[in-house]
């Protein structure tokens, strides 16, 4: 079975209305809890006058998530968060965070009607959001000289390496991350620069 899932493949917003009560939703590719944090911030300040700002986000592959919460921001307990979650699950991705910002428009909703009003917008976004394939990366430590450095970003920018972290010393010690695919012509590359490295198996 592929290792292989897919995630968003970038932002849309996308804004429905019910009962005039509006409904913005926005749906973004993440990989870790810091980018939601910032994505919600940013949606607080892009709506500061809204009542709500609800999300629901999951790190990983569809049906195994590593990691996944959902947030009501002040709506009745299940009414925002969950089913936001539910639609992100049922649309089989990965790495994807979804937040709704409720404008209220004075006609109150029941918690039936917020229920499908946020699974609405929710579906509204992600139903139009397009899809790329996330591939399973393999992590390499590396131990190179300073000089080694610039090889090593260069060969990353051209085969969908990531430095993931780099720390200085006596040595350069980086943590390298590339597709798995990849992960050959990473060592080959390794060994031609004669530099230390031990991938993660």
């Amino acid at each position: 079975m592929s290792k292989d899932y897919p995630v968003p493949s970038g932002y849309l917003e996308r804004e429905t209305e019910v009962k005039k009560s509006r409904f913005i939703a926005r749906v973004y590719p993440v990989s870790s809890r810091d980018e939601v944090r910032e994505h919600v911030a940013r949606a607080h300040r892009d709506y500061p006058d809204a009542r709500h700002v609800c999300w629901a986000y999951q790190i990983g592959r569809p049906g195994s998530a590593a990691e996944a919460a959902m947030n009501d921001d002040g709506e009745p307990s299940g009414t925002a968060g969950k089913p936001i979650l539910n639609v992100v699950q049922h649309k089989d991705m990965g790495d994807v965070l979804v937040i709704v910002v409720r404008y209220f428009g004075g006609i109150k909703l029941g918690a039936g009607g917020l229920v499908r009003a946020y699974a609405g917008a929710a579906e509204s976004v992600l139903s139009e959001v397009g899809r790329t394939i996330q591939q399973i990366r393999v992590q390499a430590e590396v131990v190179l000289g300073f000089a080694d450095e610039q090889p090593l970003r260069h060969w990353c920018e051209g085969h969908e390496g990531h430095i993931e972290s780099i720390q200085y010393s006596n040595r350069v010690n980086a943590l390298v991350s590339v597709p798995e695919a990849r992960a050959t012509e990473f060592a080959a590359f390794c060994d031609a620069q004669k530099l230390d490295y031990r991938l993660e198996t």
